[in-house]
């Protein structure tokens, strides 16, 4: 075999070939001659695939090979890019080269790299027919992270009395005990990333952050067709398609594969290619950070104790939280600050086993949410006009106006931000846009309802 080398004097990233059989899907990838690197998908009690289904499962797997290759190219970032079994049609080079150059942009900028002139996928013209319906039965995969928004969204789908299955990528068990709590069937499907991307990471590999929605979306298109659901319903928010920070004239948005840009890409890119019957949206779509943390207060002490938006619960390598929330990540700091309008303070105490809003040395990392002398945080949090609302809204709360930033934001902060609007109720409005089909509508209501 190839021994390995450092993949950032590698000058092709390869696409060699991917399969699927016994309910496992094996995806390699390669740069330039070296050793094909493996992953593989597993899928759970997978059925026999019926016949009718058979085009629009090679499609979403197809798709399925080249967006998880994400994880693997940005250990090289080469200028060339070759599918081995076959280049793509026009549209579906267009959506790779949005993904890997918006997807990638906040790798980019950490690494001193521009995607926009790296990537371009290769591509064919070719003119395909538009994907048929395939009479997917009418039931929703709901994935679920863990987190307070993918409750919610299951919430709103049981009150409709929507039929759902909660699905997760990967082996977290936090995100398992979520599952269970929601009562929901269940569906665990296993990824195995090559154990030779971390070799390469210790040989010196470009590393950093990657759309990992659009994998995990790319995943479940393939596990629709096969088990049968007709619609996969995330539970991402508006706040989602603001740009972390713009950088040489360029928007950087840690969560871009969260926005609405890339559901409505690949949303119209399943209808056309996959099913026309199959869809993809987000459930939350219309609603803030802020009015989806209000839905999440309403549903009582259901979730508090299994819940957890810590990203460093879900670290691949390196140490986790003794428990679900660290208290020093941007994370916590905007979920605590997002709940605090809406929820019992002794409740909220609880359930962070601290007052994060009383402890002075985390003043930096508010400061970052309220985009306060500094940019956004490279994290999923909401904007920075949702933190200074939010935090405004406190420092008129008797029960919140004494504890030691909340003080220090009217002292010193409040005073800078004359003239804007600090008022909460925009916030909790409900915007027009969003792809939920028609049989799940009645479930925005339920989200947003007074």
């Amino acid at each position: 075999m190839t021994a390995l080398t450092d993949p950032r004097d590698a000058q092709v990233f390869h696409f060699v070939r991917h399969s699927y059989a016994n309910g496992v899907a094996e995806l390699v990838y390669a740069f330039d001659g070296g050793p094909e690197l493996i992953e593989r998908i597993r899928f759970p009690d997978a059925p026999a695939l019926p016949a009718e289904r058979q085009a629009a499962f090679e499609a979403a797997l197809r798709l399925l090979h080249l967006v998880a290759g994400v994880s693997y190219y940005k250990a090289g970032a080469t200028t060339q890019i070759q599918v081995d079994d076959g280049e793509p049609d026009t549209a579906t080079a267009e959506l790779l080269d949005a993904l890997y150059q918006h997807g990638l942009a906040e790798f980019g900028y950490r690494n001193g790299l521009e995607m926009h002139e790296r990537v371009r996928f290769p591509r064919h013209e070719e003119t395909i027919d538009a994907a048929p319906a395939l009479g997917l039965p009418q039931r929703t995969l709901v994935p679920i992270g863990g987190g307070k928004d993918s409750l919610v969204a299951v919430e709103s789908l049981k009150r409709i009395g929507a039929e759902a299955t909660a699905v997760w990528v990967g082996n977290s068990p936090l995100i398992a005990a979520c599952a269970e709590r929601t009562g929901l069937p269940r569906l665990n499907i296993g990824r195995e990333l090559s154990p030779l991307l971390f070799e390469l990471n210790r040989l010196g590999a470009y590393n950093g952050h990657i759309p990992v929605t659009a994998v995990n979306s790319a995943i479940l298109a393939v596990a629709a067709v096969l088990y049968g659901f007709d619609s996969i319903t995330f539970a991402n928010e508006r706040s989602a398609s603001a740009a972390t920070l713009e950088y040489e004239g360029r928007q950087v948005n840690h969560q871009w594969s969260k926005g609405f840009t890339f559901e409505h890409t690949l949303h119209h890119y399943l209808h056309q290619r996959v099913a026309a019957d199959l869809h993809y949206c987000s459930l939350l779509r219309p609603y803030s950070e802020l009015a989806i943390t209000r839905a999440f207060a309403r549903l009582g002490n259901d979730y508090g104790d299994v819940f957890s938006s810590c990203n460093r619960n879900f670290r691949i390598l390196g140490p986790r939280p003794a428990d679900r929330w660290c208290g020093q990540c941007p994370k916590c700091h905007f979920v605590f600050l997002a709940l605090a309008p809406f929820m019992p303070k002794p409740r909220l105490l609880s359930i962070f086993g601290r007052n994060l809003l009383d402890d002075e040395t985390q003043a930096a990392g508010f400061d970052a949410l309220m985009e306060y002398e500094d940019h956004k945080p490279f994290e999923c949090v909401g904007e920075g006009a949702e933190a200074r609302a939010a935090m405004a809204t406190l420092a008129q709360r008797p029960e919140w106006a004494e504890d030691a930033l909340v003080k220090r934001f009217a002292r010193d902060i409040a005073p800078q931000l004359s003239g804007q609007n600090l008022d909460l109720a925009p916030w909790l409005q409900a915007s027009p846009h969003h792809l939920v089909p028609p049989r799940l509508v009645a479930a925005l209501d339920i989200v947003g309802g007074e």
